[in-house]
C-alpha cells in the first residue's frame, strides 16, 4: 500500500456546510500530491459525521459522543493517521488552488523545519494576520501599555502582528486554522496538551517544538481563507472565557506562578486604561456610542476577571 504524503486533519463541531466545503476545496485545489482525510466529529447534533461519510466515503471519520476539544480531537487523528505531514486545518478554513503543495514543497526544501503556516484571509480577500510572538510577561506589560504598538520595529519591543505577512520569514507560532506540521516534529514532541480545551494549545506546542530546536516558518505562497470562529459562533461569552483560561494555563506553565500574577497585573492596569478611555469616547463621541459601550463593558469584565477569577480550572469537557 502506498503510504499518503500528507494527512489533512479537521476537526468539526456542528460545521456541516463547512466542514464539506472544507474537503470539497481540498479535494478541487488541483494540488497534486498524495492526501488521506480525516475529520473528528466532536458530538456535533447537525449531522457533520453522517454528510461527511455519505459524500466522501474515503474519508476517515471518528465520532466522538462529546466535545473534547480541539487539541484532543487532533491527537486521535494524528495517532492513526500515515502521511508524512500534518496537515491541520480548520472546518471553516478553504484553501486556495496549489496551497497544499506549496506548504509541502516548503517543509521539504526547510529540514530545520517543524511547521509552516499559510497567508490567511478573510473572506473579503483582506488580511487575517496569524503570526504571533509567544506570550511571555515582558510581552504582557508591551501589549497592555502601547509599547509594542509605539515601536512597532523595534526588534524587541515591536510587535510583528502588524507586519503585513508578505514576506517568508521564522516566527514564534503560527494560529491553529491552518498549520502544515513535520510528523517527525510531532513523534519528537509529542501532540497537543489535552489541558487546553481550545486556544493557546497551538502555541504551547509550538512553543515545545522551538524548544526543541525545531523552526517554526511562515510562507505568503500558501493562502487560504479562514472565516474564523464558526464552531463557536453561538457561544461567544463562554469562548471568551476559554480563551482567557487557556491564556492563564499557558504562562503558568511555561512561566510559573509569577508569569501568571505578572500577566494579570499588566491587564488589569492595561484594561483599566483602556476601560476609562472607551467610556471618554462614549461621552465624547455620541456616534460612536454603541462600539465605545460595547468595548468598555468587555474591558470592565476583563478588569474584575483578572483581579477576582484565580481559581485554576480544570480542563472542560465540553462547551
Amino acid at each position: 500500500m502506498t503510504l499518503p504524503l500528507i494527512s489533512v486533519i479537521i476537526v468539526s463541531y456542528n460545521t456541516r456546510a463547512m466542514t464539506l466545503q472544507c474537503i470539497e476545496t481540498l479535494l478541487a485545489g488541483g494540488d497534486r500530491l498524495a492526501l488521506e482525510i480525516w475529520v473528528v466529529d466532536n458530538g456535533s447534533t447537525d449531522g457533520s459525521a453522517e454528510a461527511v461519510s455519505v459524500q466522501y466515503p474515503d474519508a476517515n471519520v471518528i465520532r466522538n459522543t462529546g466535545n473534547r476539544g480541539f487539541g484532543a480531537a487532533s491527537n486521535q487523528a494524528m495517532r492513526e493517521s500515515h502521511g508524512e505531514f500534518l496537515l491541520l486545518i480548520n472546518s471553516d478554513a478553504f484553501v486556495r488552488p496549489g496551497a497544499v503543495d506549496c506548504l509541502a514543497s516548503y517543509l521539504r526544501d526547510h529540514p530545520e523545519a517543524a511547521v509552516v503556516g499559510p497567508r490567511l484571509l478573510n473572506s473579503d480577500g483582506t488580511l487575517q494576520r496569524s503570526c504571533f510572538p509567544f506570550p511571555t510577561p515582558l510581552r504582557a506589560w508591551l501589549e497592555n501599555l502601547w509599547i509594542s504598538t509605539l515601536f512597532p520595529r523595534h526588534p524587541v519591543l515591536g510587535d510583528y502582528r502588524r507586519w503585513a505577512h508578505d514576506t517568508e520569514r521564522k516566527v514564534d507560532h503560527v494560529i491553529g486554522a491552518c498549520m502544515m506540521v513535520r510528523r517527525r516534529a510531532y513523534e519528537e514532541t509529542g501532540g497537543f496538551d489535552e489541558s487546553f480545551f481550545m486556544y493557546s494549545e497551538e502555541t504551547d506546542w509550538e512553543k515545545r517544538m522551538r524548544d526543541s530546536g525545531w523552526e517554526i516558518l511562515f510562507t505568503p505562497a500558501a493562502e487560504v481563507v479562514h472565516l474564523g470562529g464558526a464552531s463557536g459562533a453561538n457561544e461567544r461569552a463562554r469562548i471568551d472565557r476559554h480563551f482567557f483560561s487557556s491564556l492563564d494555563r499557558y504562562e503558568r506553565k511555561h512561566h510559573g506562578i509569577a508569569g501568571l500574577v505578572s500577566l494579570r497585573i499588566a491587564m488589569t492596569i492595561g484594561c483599566l486604561m483602556r476601560a476609562v478611555l472607551w467610556g471618554c469616547v462614549f461621552v465624547l463621541a455620541p456616534r460612536r456610542r454603541a462600539a465605545a459601550a460595547s468595548k468598555a463593558r468587555l474591558h470592565s469584565w476583563l478588569v474584575l476577571r483578572q483581579t477576582t477569577h484565580w481559581r485554576a480550572e480544570a480542563a472542560p469537557r465540553s462547551l
